[in-house]
C-alpha cells in the first residue's frame, strides 16, 4: 500500500498491481489512449455515447487501483474485479439503449432505471475512493435536498421536489449529468492534454527543463530555489497535479537547495508553492482552463492568453522572495561545476520547444485545441528524434500511452462525480440560492464577496480536489460576483445611474429585485468588457482554488515537499503560503484592475504590471525583511504599508507608491538610519564600555 495523490489534492489509498493484474491494467490505459485519440480525431461519435465509453475505461481502471479502504489492500480483490466488469456493463448499455429511450419518447423502462442507479452509485463509491469522502457526500447531500427534505425547508431554499425516475433520468441520460458537459471536458481536452503531458515526460523535456533552469539562473544567489520556481513552473503546467509535480521536481530541487544553505522548511515551501504555480501557469493549467472555455464560451485560446502574464507574475513573485531571504542568509550561487552550460543544454534541447510551437501556432489559426492537441503528440515523438539521447521507439509511445492513461484515472473519476454535484445543482436552481446567500452576508460589497469565496475555496479545497473545488464554486458563486463586478462598473463611469432608474443597491438582497437590477446594469456593460468580467470571476475563482496546496492546515504541496525535505510539515505550510502570497493578491487585481487582463489600452496594462511587480517587492521584503540590509521593524511595517497603497491606489495614482519606495530605498542605501547592524555594533561596544 502507498499514500499518494493521483489526483493532486487528496491522499487515498492505492493498490500496488503485479503480475497478469499489472499486465491486463498497463493494456487498458493503452486502449483508452488509442480510444481517446481516435474519438477525438477521426472517429466521430455522439458525445454522450463517448462519455459513457470514457466512464467504461476510466471507472474500472479506477476499481482496479482503489481499494474499498487501506486495511483490504491485502485481500483478493474479487469484489473490485466484479465492480469494474459492471461498471463497463453500465457504460455500454447506455451506448446500446440511448435509441430506444429516444424512440418511446425519453420514458424510462424499470431496466434502464436499474442501470442509471446502479451507475450512480458506482460513480459515488469510486469517488469514494479515489478523491476522498467530499464529493460523493456533496453528491448525497444535493439528491436527499432535491428528493426529500428540501421541501421542508422555508424561504428561498424552499424546493418541493423531484421523482427518483426524473433524478436518475438526468443523471444518465441527459446533457447535465454523469455523461454531460464535464464528461465532455473531460474525454477530450482534458484527456489530450494529459497525454500530451505523458508524452513530454517519456521524451526526456523533464531533464531538459530542469537543466536549462540550472544554466539560466544557478549563478545568481539563491540560484537552486530560483531554479525550482523555473523548473517547477514549466513542469507543473504539463502534469496536471501540484502535489505530482511536488513529487517529481523537489526531488531533485529540494535536496539542492538544501545543499546551498537554504533551511529544510524553507526548501521545501519553495518548491510547493512553485509547484501549485505550475496549475495557473498555461498552456495546460491542469483541467481548469477547459472547464472554464466550457462554461464562459471563451476561448481556450484567449483564456490561455489572458492568464499567461497574471502566472509570470506569481513566479516573480516566489522569487523575490526567494532573493530576500538568500541575501538575508548570505548564501552563495551554485558552484559553478555544477552548472551546465546554456548553449550545450539548448544544443540538446532545443526540440521539445517544438511540440509547444506546434501547439500554440495551430491554435492560434484557428484549430481546435483537441486537434492542435493530437498533432503536438505527434510533434513530440518527431521532435525526439532530433536530439541525441530522447529518441522515442515503440515501446517509448506505448509507455507513453500507457502512462496517459494511466494519469487520467483520477482525473476522470473527479469530473465524472463533478457531474453530478453540477446536475443536481442545476436541477434545484441552487446556485441562485447561494448567491442570494453570499448578497445577504456582502450586501453589494465586491471586497467581502470576494473574502468570502477565498474562504469558501479554502474550506471546499480541504477535502476537494482543485478542478472540483473550482467547478462547485464556480457553480454556486460566480454569477453572482461577475454581476457585482459589473455594478462595479457601471458605478464607476455613471455614478448616478442606479438612482436614475428608480432603483438602489439594497435591492441586491431581494432575489426578485435583484434580478431587475442586474438586468438592467448588463445593458450598460459593452460586450467587450462583459467577456473580460466573466474571465476575471473565473479566474479569481480558479486561482483561489488552488490555495488549498498551500494554505495549513491542510496543504498537501506543502506536506508533500516536507516529507522531502525532512521538514515540519505546518512549518513549511506556514512558509509556503507566506511565498504563495501571490495567489491571493493577483485575483483581486483582476477584479479592481482588469488592465492586468489587457482590458483598455496596452500602456494602461504594462503600467498596471509594473505596479503590481512593485507591489510584490514590497510584500516580500516586508515579510522577509531584507532589502540591501536586514531592515528596522519600522521600516518592514512601512514596506508592508506601501505594498497594500500600491494594491490600492488607481494605477494612474501609483507614483505614490513609488515615490514611497524611493525614499525608503534612499534611506537604505545611503544613510545610517534604523541600520539594525550599526545599533547592535553601538549596543557592544557599550556593554563592553
Amino acid at each position: 500500500m502507498e499514500a499518494t495523490e493521483d489526483s493532486g489534492e487528496v491522499m487515498v489509498s492505492t493498490r500496488e498491481l503485479t503480475g497478469r493484474t499489472a499486465t491486463v491494467f498497463y493494456c487498458l490505459c493503452i486502449a483508452a489512449s488509442v480510444f481517446h485519440v481516435l474519438t477525438n480525431t477521426v472517429w466521430l461519435m455522439p458525445e454522450i455515447q463517448r462519455n459513457a465509453l470514457h466512464y467504461a475505461f476510466f471507472v474500472p481502471l479506477a476499481f482496479m487501483i482503489y481499494p474499498f479502504n487501506a486495511k483490504s489492500l491485502d485481500k483478493k480483490p474479487y469484489v473490485d474485479w466484479f465492480l469494474a466488469t459492471l461498471s463497463v456493463v453500465c457504460g455500454l448499455y447506455l451506448v446500446f439503449f440511448e435509441d430506444a429511450l429516444h424512440a418511446r419518447n425519453e420514458q424510462m423502462v424499470p431496466l434502464d432505471m436499474v442501470f442509471a442507479g446502479i451507475t450512480l452509485l458506482l460513480m459515488l463509491e469510486i469517488a469514494r475512493r479515489a478523491a476522498g469522502k467530499i464529493i460523493p457526500l456533496l453528491a448525497v447531500f444535493f439528491l436527499s435536498y432535491a428528493l426529500y427534505w428540501g421541501q421542508f425547508l422555508s424561504g428561498n431554499w424552499n424546493f418541493p421536489g423531484v421523482t427518483i425516475t426524473r433524478v436518475l433520468y438526468r443523471m444518465y441520460f441527459a446533457p447535465d449529468g454523469i455523461f454531460g458537459s464535464i464528461a465532455t471536458i473531460s474525454a477530450s481536452y482534458v484527456f489530450l492534454f494529459v497525454l500530451f503531458g505523458s508524452f513530454l515526460v517519456k521524451s526526456g523535456a523533464g531533464d531538459f527543463i530542469i537543466k536549462l533552469a540550472i544554466s539560466i539562473v544557478g549563478r545568481s544567489v539563491g540560484g537552486p530555489a530560483k531554479m525550482a520556481v523555473f523548473s517547477s513552473g514549466l513542469m507543473g503546467s504539463v502534469s496536471g497535479s501540484a502535489v505530482a509535480n511536488t513529487v517529481s521536481t523537489g526531488s531533485i530541487t529540494i535536496p539542492m537547495m538544501k545543499r546551498t544553505g537554504f533551511s529544510p522548511k524553507f526548501a521545501a515551501a519553495v518548491e510547493a508553492a512553485a509547484s501549485t504555480g505550475g496549475q495557473i501557469m498555461p498552456p495546460i493549467m491542469g483541467a481548469g482552463a477547459f472547464v472554464m472555455a466550457q462554461w464562459t464560451q471563451i476561448s481556450y485560446l484567449h483564456i490561455v492568453a489572458i492568464s499567461f502574464i497574471p502566472a509570470i507574475l506569481y513566479f516573480i513573485g516566489v522569487i523575490f522572495f526567494v532573493h530576500s531571504r538568500a541575501r538575508s542568509e548570505g548564501l552563495q550561487p551554485t558552484a559553478e561545476e555544477d552548472i551546465p552550460r546554456f548553449f550545450d543544454v539548448l544544443k540538446e534541447g532545443w526540440p521539445f520547444f517544438i511540440p509547444i510551437g506546434v501547439l500554440i501556432t495551430l491554435m492560434s489559426i484557428g484549430y481546435t485545441p483537441t486537434y492542435a492537441a493530437c498533432w503536438a503528440i505527434g510533434a513530440i515523438v518527431g521532435a525526439s528524434w532530433l536530439t541525441k539521447n530522447h529518441r522515442m521507439g515503440l515501446m517509448d509511445i506505448v509507455d507513453a500511452l500507457a502512462l496517459g492513461g494511466k494519469n487520467m484515472v483520477a482525473t476522470a473519476i473527479i469530473l465524472l462525480c463533478s457531474g453530478v454535484v453540477i446536475g443536481i445543482v442545476l436541477l434545484v436552481s441552487l446556485g441562485v440560492k447561494f448567491s442570494m446567500l453570499i448578497s445577504t452576508v456582502a450586501g453589494s460589497s465586491l471586497l467581502v464577496t470576494i473574502g468570502l469565496v477565498g474562504v469558501a475555496s479554502l474550506i471546499l479545497g480541504m477535502g476537494l480536489p482543485v478542478t472540483a473545488s473550482y467547478i462547485i464554486l464556480a457553480t454556486l458563486s460566480a454569477p453572482f460576483l461577475v454581476n457585482l463586478i459589473k455594478l462595479r462598473y457601471v458605478m464607476a463611469v455613471n455614478p448616478g445611474f442606479i438612482e436614475s432608474m428608480g432603483m438602489s443597491l439594497d435591492m441586491i438582497t431581494d432575489p426578485t429585485a435583484a434580478g431587475a437590477l442586474f438586468a438592467i446594469i448588463n445593458t450598460q456593460v459593452p460586450p467587450e468588457h462583459a467577456t473580460v468580467f466573466l474571465l476575471a470571476a473565473h479566474l479569481l475563482i480558479f486561482w483561489y482554488s488552488q490555495s488549498a496546496n498551500v494554505t495549513p492546515p491542510v496543504c498537501l504541496a506543502a506536506y508533500t515537499a516536507a516529507g522531502i525535505a525532512k521538514s515540519d510539515p505546518f512549518q513549511t505550510g506556514i512558509h509556503a503560503f507566506k511565498l504563495a502570497s501571490g495567489l491571493f493578491i493577483i485575483p483581486i487585481m483582476f477584479v479592481y484592475e482588469p488592465a492586468i487582463l489587457f482590458l483598455g489600452p496596452l500602456w494602461q496594462t504594462i503600467l498596471t504590471i509594473a505596479v503590481i511587480l512593485l507591489a510584490l517587492f514590497c510584500t516580500a521584503v516586508s515579510l522577509e525583511g531584507v532589502y540591501i540590509r536586514r531592515l528596522h521593524p519600522l521600516l518592514r511595517i512601512l514596506f508592508g504599508c506601501n505594498a497594500v497603497l500600491l494594491y490600492a491606489l488607481p494605477e494612474l495614482q501609483c507614483w505614490i507608491g513609488a515615490g514611497i519606495f524611493a525614499i525608503l530605498t534612499v534611506i537604505l542605501k545611503y544613510t545610517s538610519a534604523f541600520d539594525l547592524e550599526k545599533e547592535a555594533e553601538e549596543a557592544a561596544l557599550t556593554e563592553a564600555a
